[in-house]
């Protein structure tokens, strides 16, 4: 029986039905998975075409005219059909020590088609228990005359005495050609196979069909990221099938025409055709910087139904009724100003009077107050909960972390000490018993602020009178923790605070359900860090030791803070638990050193940290664990070992972990002699000011058209196509346009239809909103 017609939302399990070349049931069920886990996904059924087709080339390759040997410079980057010579592996080094993997390098000696220059080397680290039989893979797969493209930089290696290129993912880097002249391939066997599916950064699922062979050479290809078990090349074939079997009719557009016209938009068929395959008269260049036609359509498309659903769900907050009404009068101000430390700046009293503003309407409060490390967010989240319970509600504040949570529920406590208000903490460690003695105090109205880190949110914690919650580091929460907690009171209002420095003009578009509020001002007497740029040398790292062991005499805590937690061979990082050795054993033995990072249960981070924070620790060896808001006072020092694989904002919020107290406070950015221009320029801008904001800017000016400053990082939503910093103006107009639809073209038919659509998108968690 022949399927139905191919469509955006077949299956991809169904796709081994159309016969794609080399694509059975199996393999589609692999492909199914691979694309469910890639778009964050339920389940291997829920991947369809549309998922296929939005997974993107990383580049692009004009094949009808690739570099020569002759052409190489060093620095250089580029693609080389290749032949080879000879190809093997060797063990690099000794033995590694009891238990460790083996290390190989597997190296490919080859030329160009017309030797038009010396012999090139192209070389990968192969390492794990099965690192031989991969190695004879590889041999079994290069042997001699076999004809493959390879990718990447290329530099002079004095040692081979010419051009070789280091691969760090042969799956991504190198792919194999039709032999020229029926040439053959070596037989592989079913062991090495076996290893190699153990194996990562391989190519297991590549076909050799001659058939296919037109779709790989003597044109613009796309270059795909290996997906699961699959190679760019397999990915290649599999693309082009699926979209030579689509109709345009199936790729049916989802803008209206006068939007495309007004945008001046490619449809979006044309757009998907051509975004995996350029015509042969687009400029390479545009493709390369998703400035082509298709890139700009789809790009669009991402953000607009974003800003739609944001659109959507302001306008539902708006008309809601919200169940507390806070009154601001002379008894709230007087309550607030008993427990007032100390004066606030002028920008925390815009702050709070934004807020007082929100607290007083009709509808309820939404607000996102960003300011930067040590700006002051606390006590204007302490004044919004005065006021929530002088008017007889209660407030909620969670926390990321059980350590956060301590911190807010030990300054709370104590700022509230004088006061009547009953404040408790209820996280997840707590005992059994206590935690239901809490929630029936929490039930009965006698709790007034409830401090805690995700717990607050399960259903067993009911809340008498919630009219106010608040929520620090945003980003670590979800949508639906969100939404579970404002259905716990009586849609209470919501403040979110974060010191993740995110550009003003990102966070109005990307918050734009969120009223945006900005802390810009130091409070008084708080010294500037001190912040240097050091070289990976014995002379740069015996000063930072000296300032260490200075720090260290006068009764101070210090950060070390590395980029990795495991050895790897892809970059020569310090490993973060070797240096801790290294450290605790050689340099400071005199002093009690601590080790946190990812990978450690979350009750063996959290009693480290508790340690630091009592002072038992003086030295904490860290990954950036420590990254969100840990507030140690007698911490003076940060050390970060390879500062520029950091990036800036990353970078600011660590420095922002020290220089909390009344002491000098320094951070020390160690950086490897490898160091790029851009590098240095991101690291000198630490050097020259302290401003978060301006930081974030500047991480947008540096980074924006290169690599993503971490979406999950800033707690933005992620995109298939779009680039929150390199797209800033195409989001811009799309909020534009979706406002135009829903104010003035509110009542029309296709604007209810594409609310519909946008409503269905789990991926903006709008269904439920709030």
């Amino acid at each position: 029986m022949m399927p139905p017609p191919l469509s955006l939302d077949t299956t991809i399990d169904e796709l081994y039905k159309y016969r794609i070349a080399l694509l059975g049931q199996t393999t589609s069920h692999k492909l199914a998975l691979a694309l469910a886990s890639y778009h964050s996904k339920k389940g291997a059924g829920d991947a369809i075409v549309e998922d296929l087709l939005t997974y993107l080339p990383m580049r692009y390759e004009d094949r009808s005219n690739l570099a020569r040997i002759r052409d190489l410079k060093t620095g250089m980057e580029a693609s080389l059909e290749l032949f080879v010579k000879n190809a093997g592996g060797y063990q690099v080094g000794k033995k590694r020590g009891y238990g460790k993997p083996r290390l190989l390098i597997f190296e490919i000696v080859a030329t160009d088609k017309e030797k038009t220059g010396r012999d090139v080397a192209v070389w990968w680290f192969v390492s794990g228990a099965h690192a031989r039989d991969i190695v004879g893979y590889y041999m079994k797969r290069l042997t001699r005359r076999t004809r493959f493209i390879t990718f990447g930089r290329w530099e002079w290696d004095e040692r081979r005495g010419t051009f070789a290129l280091r691969l760090h993912k042969p799956g991504d880097g190198l792919e194999l050609l039709p032999a020229l002249e029926g040439q053959g391939d070596g037989e592989v066997g079913r062991r090495e196979k076996a290893a190699l599916s153990k194996a990562k950064d391989t190519n297991v699922e590549d076909s050799d069909d001659p058939a296919l062979a037109a779709v790989h050479a003597g044109r613009r290809v796309p270059v795909y990221r290996k997906l699961g078990d699959f190679s760019s090349k397999r990915m290649r074939e599999i693309v082009h099938a699926t979209l030579e079997l689509i109709s345009d009719e199936e790729i049916k557009e989802t803008l209206p025409a006068e939007l495309r016209r007004r945008q001046r938009l490619v449809g979006r068929a044309d757009a998907f055709r051509q975004i995996h395959f350029p015509p042969e008269d687009a400029p390479l260049a545009e493709y390369e910087k998703a400035r082509s036609a298709a890139h700009l359509r789809l790009i669009f498309e991402d953000f607009f139904w974003l800003a739609l659903g944001i659109g959507l769900k302001r306008g539902q907050r708006i008309r809601e009724a919200k169940g507390a009404r806070i009154k601001i009068d002379v008894q709230v101000k007087e309550a607030i100003a008993s427990v007032m430390p100390f004066k606030l700046t002028s920008a925390q009293r815009n702050v709070v009077k934004q807020i007082f503003q929100d607290m007083q309407s009709d509808s309820p409060m939404n607000r996102l107050l960003q300011g930067d490390v040590g700006s002051g967010k606390t006590i204007v989240a302490l004044i919004a909960m005065i006021a929530a319970m002088e008017n007889g509600y209660q407030t909620a504040l969670m926390a990321p972390t059980e350590i956060l949570a301590e911190q807010h529920a030990r300054n709370i406590k104590r700022l509230l000490a004088r006061t009547p208000y009953r404040v408790e903490l209820l996280t997840g460690s707590l005992r059994a018993a206590e935690k239901r003695r809490l929630q029936v105090s929490l039930a009965a109205g006698e709790i007034h602020a409830a401090i805690g880190t995700h717990a607050l949110v399960q259903e067993s914690v009911s809340f008498s009178k919630l009219g106010l919650v608040l929520i620090d580091e945003q980003h670590r929460f979800g949508v639906m923790q969100r939404a579970e907690l404002r259905a716990r009171g009586f849609n209470p209002d919501v403040l979110v605070m974060t010191a993740t420095p995110i550009p003003r003009s990102l966070a109005m578009t990307v918050y734009g359900d969120l009223d945006v509020s900005v802390i810009d001002e130091m409070p008084p007497g708080r010294a500037p860090i001190e912040t240097r740029v050091f070289a990976d040398n014995p002379d740069d790292r015996q000063e930072v030791k000296q300032l260490i062991a200075r720090e260290l005499r006068a009764g101070r805590q210090i950060y070390v803070v590395y980029p990795l937690v495991e050895e790897s061979e892809k970059m020569d990082l310090k490993d973060a638990t070797k240096r801790y050795e290294y450290l605790r054993d050689k340099v400071f033995r005199r002093y009690t050193v601590g080790l946190v990072h990812g990978k450690m249960k979350p009750a063996e981070k959290d009693e480290v940290m508790r340690r630091f924070v009592a002072g038992e620790i003086q030295v904490l060896v860290s990954t950036t664990v420590v990254e969100v808001g840990v507030d140690v006072a007698n911490a003076s020092v940060m050390v970060v070992e390879h500062a520029e694989r950091f990036g800036l904002s990353q970078l600011h919020q660590l420095r922002g972990r020290v220089g909390r107290g009344a002491e000098k406070s320094y951070c020390a950015l160690l950086t490897s002699d490898k160091r790029t221009s851009v590098a240095e320029e991101r690291l000198g801008i630490m050097e020259q000011t302290s401003d978060g904001f301006l930081i974030a800017e500047k991480d947008l000016e540096i980074r924006g058209a290169g690599e993503l400053l971490g979406t999950k990082q800033a707690g933005l939503p992620e995109f298939r196509i779009g680039n929150l910093f390199r797209d800033q103006q195409i989001l811009e107009q799309a909020r534009k346009e979706a406002e135009f639809y829903l104010t003035k073209r509110e009542r029309s038919v296709e604007t209810s239809k594409m609310i519909q659509r946008v409503r269905a998108d789990t991926r903006f968690g709008l269904a439920a909103v709030g």
